[in-house]
C-alpha cells in the first residue's frame, strides 16, 4: 500500500535554512507569535493529521468518488469525519486575522501545511482549499458586514466556500459570460445560470456553502469590463447569522472525471438565487484575481505534491524490487538480484523527481513568504513583492504542474507493469495529477499571461525584478570555486533570458503572433531557469553547513548531488526551448487547418 510521510526535515531546511524564515517573520508585522518553537508544534501536529487521518482515506476517495443523488452529494466514506477534525484543530483559521476568528498567524505558514495535507491527500484537501480563496476574496473586497456573516463562519471551517467562473460556453474567455444579476428591492440580486467545474460545489461536510460568483448586471457593458462578484450561500443566512431556508443554487449533477474522485466536481443552478455584490459594479474580474492568484499558487503546490508523492513511494518500491544485476557487478551478493535502485536509469527517474519535488518546494515556499510580504509589509515592500508574485504565479502554476505529471508518470516507470495496476496507488497519482495543467488557466494560458501581460507589457520591468535578484547571487559567489558550476551556468542563463525576451519583443512588434507562438517554451525556460536559481542556493546553504562539520551529512550531500544532476541532466533542457522558441510562428501557423487532418 502507498504511503505518505511528512518531508519535515526538507520543509525545515528549505524555510529555516535556505529562505530564512525566522528573520521574514521576525520583520513581518503581526508574525509575533510565529516563534520557531510554534512552528515545530505546528508542523509536528500537521504532519500527524496528514500521516494518520488524510493519507489512509486518499485510495478510499479514489474508490469510492463521490455519490450524486437528487441534488445531494455524498462524499466517499471518512471524508466528513476528518473535516470534523480539520474544523477542531483550527486548521482551517490558521492564517487568518483575529477579528475575524483566525489565528493571525502568517500566511506562508499555513501553506507549510497545506503541501502537507495536499500531498497526503489532494482531493480532500480541495474543500478547505477552495475555502481559503473564498476567504481571501472577502477579507480584501467584501464589506465589513459580510465579513461578519460570512467570513467568521468560513474562518472557523464551520461552512466552505467555492469560486464559481466557468461556463458551459466559456472557460478561459471570461468576457462570453452570461450568468445574470438582477437587481431586487431589498438591496439583493436574484443571480441566475449554469456554471461547471465547481470543485466542492455540493458536498455533505459542512452546514452551508458560500458560492463567490461572476454574473452579468442588466446595464453591464459586454465582454470582461462588465463582469460583477457576488456571494450567493447555499443557505440564506438569518439575522443570528446561521444557516436558514434554501437558496436557489442547487447541485444539477458531478462529473465522472480521470481523477480526483473524491472531490465533487459540480454543474451549479443558480435559478434567481439570492447574491450580494463583492466590490464595486463591473469590477468582478479585479476582484475575482485576488481568489485566482491563490487557487493557482494553490494548484503550483498540487504539482509539487505529486512530485513528493511519487518521489517517496518509488524511492520505497526502488529498494526493495530485485531484477538483474548491476552492471559493474553484484550490489547485493546474498539475494536472488539487486535491489532495482543500483540501476542508472532508475536512479535518473528518481533523481527528477527529486529535483522537481524539493526545488518546486524552494519556489512555493518562496512565493508564500512574497504573500505575506503583499498583505504586511510597507507600501513599498507590497509593491516589490507584488511584481515578484505578477512573473512568479504563472511560472509555479505551470511549470510545478508539468513536472509534477512527468514526475507523476516516473513513478509509474519505475514500479514497471506493478504501476499500471490499482493496488500501488501509481496510475491513481497521475489520474490526480494531470488536471493541474488544465484547471486555474491551461499552461498555455499562463505562458501567454506570463510572455504577453507580464513580461512584454511591462517592457521587460517585471522580468527585470527578478533576474537582478539572481544576478545579485551570482555575482556574491562568483569568485567561490565550491560554486563554481553553479553559479558560472547560472550567469548565463539570466543574461539569456532578458536577450531571449528582447529577441521575441523585437518580432512580436512585426507580428503579434510570435507571443503566442513562442509562450510556453518561453515559460518552460523560465521555470528551468528559476529552479536552478534555488537549487543553486541549497547547494551553497549545504555547502557552508559540510564544511562547519554539519553531523547531518547525508542529507547535505545529497543536496550537493541533486543539485549537480540538476544542473548536468535537466538543465540542458533549456536549450531545446531556445531552438524552439525563436524558431519563429510560421512553422505553426503556415499549414491551412483543412489540412491537418485527411480521412
Amino acid at each position: 500500500m502507498p504511503e505518505y510521510k511528512a518531508p519535515l526535515r526538507d520543509i525545515k531546511f528549505v524555510t529555516e535554512e535556505v529562505l530564512d524564515v525566522n528573520s521574514h517573520y521576525a520583520n513581518l508585522p503581526g508574525a509575533e507569535e510565529a516563534t520557531p518553537d510554534m512552528i515545530a508544534a505546528i508542523l509536528e501536529e500537521g504532519a500527524k493529521f496528514a500521516e494518520r487521518v488524510l493519507s489512509p482515506l486518499n485510495r478510499v476517495g479514489d474508490q469510492q468518488g463521490c455519490t450524486f443523488k437528487d441534488g445531494v452529494v455524498t462524499t466517499p466514506e471518512g471524508f466528513k469525519e476528518a473535516y470534523q477534525q480539520y474544523v477542531e484543530g483550527g486548521w482551517a483559521s490558521l492564517p487568518h486575522a483575529e477579528e475575524v476568528g483566525g489565528q493571525g498567524l502568517p500566511e506562508s505558514l499555513g501553506l507549510m501545511v497545506t503541501e502537507m495535507i495536499g500531498t497526503a491527500n489532494w482531493s480532500w484537501g480541495m474543500y478547505p482549499g477552495l475555502s481559503h480563496g473564498a476567504m481571501n476574496t472577502l477579507e480584501s473586497h467584501g464589506t465589513e458586514e459580510q465579513k461578519q456573516t460570512y467570513l467568521t463562519k468560513l474562518v472557523s471551517g464551520e461552512w466552505t466556500g467555492t469560486m464559481c467562473l466557468t461556463e458551459p460556453h466559456c472557460g478561459t474567455d471570461l468576457g462570453l459570460l452570461k450568468t445574470k444579476a438582477e437587481p431586487q428591492a431589498d438591496g439583493s440580486y436574484a443571480i441566475s445560470g449554469t456554471k461547471i467545474f465547481i470543485s466542492a460545489g455540493e458536498h455533505d461536510m459542512a452546514d452551508n456553502i458560500v458560492h463567490i460568483v461572476l454574473a452579468r448586471l442588466p446595464d453591464a457593458p459586454a465582454g470582461t469590463k462588465g463582469i460583477s462578484l457576488f456571494i450567493v450561500p447555499k443557505f440564506n443566512v438569518d439575522d443570528q447569522g446561521e444557516a436558514a431556508d434554501r437558496n436557489g443554487v442547487a447541485c444539477g449533477s458531478i462529473e465522472h472525471k480521470m481523477g480526483i474522485h473524491g472531490n465533487a466536481t459540480c454543474v451549479m443552478n443558480f435559478d434567481g438565487a439570492k447574491g450580494y455584490l463583492i466590490g464595486p459594479e463591473n469590477k468582478g474580474l479585479n476582484c475575482m484575481f485576488t481568489f485566482m492568484n491563490t487557487a493557482r499558487l494553490g494548484t503550483a503546490l498540487q504539482g509539487l505534491a505529486h512530485s513528493e508523492w511519487a518521489l517517496q513511494n518509488s524511492v520505497s518500491y526502488a529498494r526493495d524490487r530485485l531484477q538483474m544485476r548491476a552492471l559493474s557487478g553484484p550490489k547485493a551478493p546474498e539475494k536472488a538480484a539487486d535491489p532495482i535502485i543500483v540501476h542508472p536509469d532508475v536512479r535518473r527517474m528518481l533523481l527528477t523527481q527529486k529535483a522537481f519535488a524539493e526545488g518546486g518546494r524552494a519556489l512555493i515556499h518562496y512565493c508564500s513568504m512574497l504573500v505575506d510580504i503583499t498583505k504586511k509589509g510597507s507600501p513599498d515592500e507590497k509593491a516589490h513583492a507584488d511584481e515578484l508574485m505578477s512573473l512568479l504565479t504563472p511560472i509555479a502554476k505551470a511549470f510545478l504542474t508539468e513536472t509534477g505529471y512527468e514526475a507523476a508518470n516516473l513513478g509509474m516507470q519505475v514500479y514497471g507493469g506493478h504501476g499500471f495496476i490499482s493496488e500501488w496507488g501509481m496510475e491513481q497519482n497521475v489520474r490526480d495529477c494531470r488536471i493541474s495543467m488544465l484547471y486555474e488557466g491551461t499552461t498555455g494560458i499562463q505562458a501567454l499571461d506570463l510572455l504577453g501581460r507580464k513580461v512584454l507589457m511591462s517592457q521587460g520591468k517585471t522580468l527585470k525584478t527578478f533576474t537582478k535578484i539572481i544576478h545579485k547571487f551570482c555575482k556574491e559567489h562568483k569568485g567561490d570555486k565550491r560554486f563554481k558550476p553553479y553559479i558560472s551556468a547560472l550567469s548565463k542563463l539570466n543574461s539569456e533570458w532578458g536577450d531571449i525576451t528582447l529577441k521575441i519583443g523585437m518580432k512580436a512588434m512585426r507580428n503579434k503572433e510570435e507571443v503566442g507562438a513562442a509562450s510556453v517554451d518561453y515559460l518552460m525556460f523560465s521555470g528551468y531557469v528559476v529552479l536552478a536559481y534555488f537549487w543553486a542556493r541549497m547547494a551553497v546553504t549545504a555547502q557552508v553547513q559540510l564544511d562547519e562539520g554539519s553531523d547531518e551529512k547525508g542529507f547535505y550531500q545529497s543536496k550537493l548531488q541533486t543539485a549537480t544532476f540538476y544542473y548536468d541532466r535537466i538543465l540542458p533542457r533549456t536549450r531545446t526551448h531556445v531552438e524552439a522558441m525563436l524558431s519563429g510562428s510560421d512553422n505553426l501557423l503556415s499549414i491551412d487547418e483543412e489540412n491537418f487532418v485527411f480521412l
